[in-house]
């Protein structure tokens, strides 16, 4: 009974660390909120890839700066914002939630400042190490780097890496 029993133990912590591996490495999200249409719908689901390390014009979720560092335009009604659980039962991220946007700049790319008034003023020239300036596909119902300017180094969760349906 012993040997079998030990002989059961083995895949089971196998399984038991694969299961760990996948859920540090990659989680599913929920999109909510029209920020990021036609690409992205209310209600569809994105299989995550956790990375800081990411390409401009990919899909990421980021944290939601915190403290905000700048309203969200007036029309906009903040339960659109997207928000997804990191796992369930998981204790909100900061800022209370996670956006899920497109990469317009990454690290050492110009300061895209025409387009992004919150980044007008940014002292410098080029976007600086670890941050990233971020975009909405859908700009007139998305709060972005238009509005929050960079996304802090630390506050890229991770990259979308396909659509699972709804």
């Amino acid at each position: 009974m012993r040997t079998v029993l030990m002989g059961a133990a083995g895949p089971l912590v196998v399984f038991g660390l694969g299961v760990y591996w996948a859920r540090r490495t990659y989680l599913v999200a929920t999109v909510q909120g029209r920020s990021m249409e036609p690409t992205l719908r209310a209600g569809d689901r994105l299989l995550v890839r956790r990375t800081a390390s990411v390409r401009q014009g990919q899909v990421v979720v980021v944290r939601a700066p915190d403290p905000p560092l700048g309203p969200p335009p007036p029309d906009i009604d903040l339960a659109l914002l997207e928000t997804l659980p990191l796992e369930p039962g998981a204790a909100p991220p900061p800022g209370g939630r996670l956006l899920v946007k497109r990469v317009a700049a990454v690290a050492g790319d110009p300061v895209p400042r025409d387009d992004f008034p919150a980044l007008r003023e940014a002292p410098q020239d080029v976007v600086p190490p670890g941050s990233l300036v971020v975009l909405g596909d859908n700009p007139q119902a998305s709060w972005d780097s238009r509005e929050y300017g960079f996304v802090r180094p630390g506050d890229c969760v991770g990259v979308a890496l396909r659509r699972l349906g709804r």
